[in-house]
């Protein structure tokens, strides 16, 4: 294998891949980047097991010419240098030369280096999906949705289904869940798909989904989604991002989610936002984030917290509307605040029912995005 390459090109493709690699993997092969240059262009493979990154660069791109390709062939080579070094690379095109028993030669304007590969055939096999369940959505949704969502996943390996998003496809409208069993977030979309296409039950590691969101092109493109049995492919342009589907039935969430409120509060996003913040504050260093909400009028709300050892915080803050009965309650700030940070509208609606029930976030205008954290019962 022989061939010349532009250097960002190929640090890109890269630093995509490399989010696959695990450097405590039991296997050895799989602490590399595997390379395949074939005469249309060069795929480069990694993969922990649980997910597995595809990128391909072709030889020309908008009649600019990426690589010359001189000998096609196959190596893998060790991830943990090979993805420095090719940053590090002193000139705008880079050399890759691979000779007997895959030693590997790497020029590059004044440096040359020698790395020690492995043989390719020793990798293993990419996984084999049937292309008959697919759903294409824009790549900016797609990324809103994980972050709207992928922050509740509980972190408790205990039970390994909650640590990822539940995805259900019904009736043309892709939802994602999560929870952890404290709080819940929901995302909803409309997707232009056969309508009788039907997903249940695919739930996919939240930590997973944010390698991905990290490589979807932040310019809108299209992802494909095609869903298999035990694995679920998210295809782009020059990338393809292989997930396992994690094993166990999410709980249903759907009659947890009340649509009559005891008390209704409406009020500026960045308002509340920033009351919290400041109570959170205090109530972090007791350790328990707990910050209360009171009201009663019609005009305005209590934002209070304490700590025993600093003192007090209270805030009045004015409000859109509040109406139903008088409201006082205690909940966990920093879920609080992580529910409004992904909320991107000027005006929420807060619903209560009652002081030890789930309290419900969504945007004003938005009835496809809705939040819920459990409260606190406190002292007095």
């Amino acid at each position: 294998m022989k061939l010349n390459i532009l250097k960002d090109e190929l640090n890109e493709a890269i630093q995509h891949v490399s989010k696959a690699i695990s450097y405590k993997t039991t296997i050895p092969i799989l602490s590399g980047i595997k390379i395949d240059a074939a005469s249309n262009g060069i795929t480069l493979t990694a993969s922990d097991t649980d997910i597995t990154i595809q990128s391909f660069i072709p030889l020309e791109k908008q009649d600019k010419t990426i690589i010359q390709m001189h000998k096609t062939g196959s190596v893998v080579l060790p991830a943990k240098f090979f993805v420095e070094i090719i940053k590090k690379l002193p000139s705008h095109y880079i050399e890759i030369e691979v000779s007997e028993n895959y030693q590997t030669t790497i020029r590059s304007g004044s440096a040359e280096i020698q790395l020690v590969g492995m043989d390719p055939e020793e990798y293993p096999m990419m996984p084999r999906l049937e292309e008959n369940q697919v759903i294409s959505i824009s790549g900016v949704v797609l990324k809103t949705m994980i972050k709207q969502t992928g922050f509740a996943v509980s972190n408790n390996e205990s039970t390994p289904v909650l640590t990822g998003v539940l995805c259900n496809l019904k009736q043309k409208k892709l939802k994602f869940v999560a929870t952890d069993r404290h709080r819940l977030a929901t995302s909803t979309i409309e997707v232009d798909t056969d309508a009788e296409l039907e997903l249940d039950n695919i739930v996919i590691s939240g930590k997973t989904l944010n390698e991905l969101s990290k490589i979807i092109p932040d310019q809108d493109s299209v992802v494909h989604i095609v869903a298999a049995d035990s694995q679920v492919l998210f295809k782009m342009e020059s990338v393809l991002f292989y997930s396992r589907i994690l094993d166990g039935t999410y709980p249903d969430t759907s009659k947890i989610i009340s649509q009559n409120y005891q008390t209704e509060l409406v009020v500026k996003t960045k308002l509340l936002t920033d009351a919290i913040d400041r109570a959170y504050l205090l109530s972090r260093e007791e350790k328990t984030n707990i910050v209360k909400l009171a009201g009663e009028g019609e005009r305005s709300i209590e934002i209070s917290s304490s700590s025993s050892e600093l003192g007090k915080v209270k805030e009045e803050i004015e409000v859109v509307k509040l109406t139903g009965e008088p409201v006082k309650i205690s909940f966990n700030s920093k879920y609080m605040l992580d529910a409004l940070k992904v909320i991107d509208s000027e005006q929420i609606v807060i619903g209560f029912t009652g002081v030890m029930s789930p309290i419900i976030i969504k945007p004003d205008q938005d009835v496809d995005m809705i939040h819920l954290i459990l409260p606190y019962r406190t002292v007095n």
